[in-house]
């Protein structure tokens, strides 16, 4: 019985082997193996480990993140403590009986009369 043969037409240029062809023909690999590469697997294969260095890439970044969150977040407490320390600083020293012993050395003293109430009448001014 006769083989199955594919027909080559003579007026058609060949095809390139592609990339990974010209590497395998370049570096000898199919010889070296004593069988050929599957170069047809290569991109796959190329595509997988790329997926596996961006995981692995990830991975780190976020742990970096995570890390980062981390000390950020205990600046942020103890700069709150600084805030309420600072505020309650603030609130005593404007305290009426504060702000007097601050202004006792300029000559200043409190007055012991409550303020005066102003009446105007409609028609005055």
């Amino acid at each position: 019985m006769a083989e199955n043969r594919f027909r080559v037409k003579e007026n058609e240029r060949p095809r390139g082997r592609g990339f990974f062809g010209f590497l395998s023909a370049k570096f000898n690999i199919g010889q070296e193996l004593n069988s050929e590469l599957p170069v047809k697997h290569l991109p796959k294969v190329v595509f997988t480990v790329l997926l596996g260095v961006f995981y692995v890439w990830n991975n780190h970044y976020a742990e970096k993140s995570i890390r980062e969150i981390d000390r950020l977040e205990d600046v942020v407490e103890d700069l709150k403590a600084d805030v309420t320390t600072l505020e309650a600083n603030y609130m005593y020293g404007s305290k009426q009986s504060e702000v007097a012993k601050k202004v006792k050395p300029l000559g200043l003293i409190e007055s012991m009369e409550p303020p005066a109430k102003i009446i105007v009448e409609d028609n005055e001014y």
